[in-house]
């Protein structure tokens, strides 16, 4: 009996220490599969690029680097300029910056036949805003006879005085008392009459009166 029993208790144990075994490696297994599952998740969520996050660059709605600096430099390099007077095509014209007065002459189609080359310094350096006159032979000559004398310039019959059928608008506009207005009345009383036979014509112009005729009667002149 005692034999039997014992052969019973062992086999007992044999099953529970079994039991055991096989639980303590199905446990075994179950953590190796976590521990080779968790790394794998880990890698996953710490990788940027497979998470589809746009960087700190994308979508910030930022302009390139270097754009607006290229967009002021464009606008600082560029001038405008306006060319009239004895030249084929008058107007506004866009010039590099840097850009000479004989270059924003080339651009208005160059000068007219009428025009005096020498009344200009065409190597001079432009500004932006800068207004560029051509005069016409007719005005630079005009202009030279209403100079006065300068010292030193003797021989020249020249007396400063200013010819009212050759003046232009700015140097009938230098005589005492004669505005803007004045001076276009003056030139248009010239243009319908063909011109000033005598000083004394200038007070028959509208606006020009005795009181002003006295003040420059003798900074005028008619030839």
């Amino acid at each position: 009996m005692k034999r039997i029993e014992k052969k019973k208790i062992e086999k007992k144990l044999r099953h529970v220490v079994s039991l055991f075994l096989l639980s303590c490696a199905l446990a075994g297994c179950g953590q190796q599969e976590d521990g080779l599952l968790l790394p794998g998740s880990l890698d996953i969520g710490q990788d940027n690029s497979l998470s589809g996050a746009p960087s700190m660059e994308e979508g910030s709605g930022q302009p390139p680097a270097g754009e607006d600096a290229s967009t002021a430099l464009e606008d600082v390099s560029q001038i405008y300029v306006q060319v009239s007077g004895a030249v084929a095509a008058p107007g506004v014209y866009a010039l590099p910056l840097g850009a000479r007065i004989f270059q924003a002459i080339e651009l208005a189609g160059g000068l007219t036949d009428e025009a005096d080359a020498k009344s200009l310094n065409q190597a001079e350096p432009l500004a932006d805003g800068q207004m560029v006159y051509v005069m016409s032979q007719e005005e630079a000559a005009a202009q030279a006879h209403s100079q006065p004398l300068q010292e030193g310039q003797g021989g020249s019959p020249e007396d400063g005085r200013v010819n009212l059928n050759t003046a232009t608008e700015s140097d009938l506009m230098a005589l005492p008392g004669i505005g803007a207005a004045k001076a276009k009345s003056i030139l248009a009383w010239r243009e319908e009459h063909g011109g000033f036979s005598q000083v004394e014509d200038l007070m028959q112009v509208q606006g020009i009166k005795e009181g002003v005729f006295s003040k420059i009667k003798d900074s005028i002149k008619v030839e």
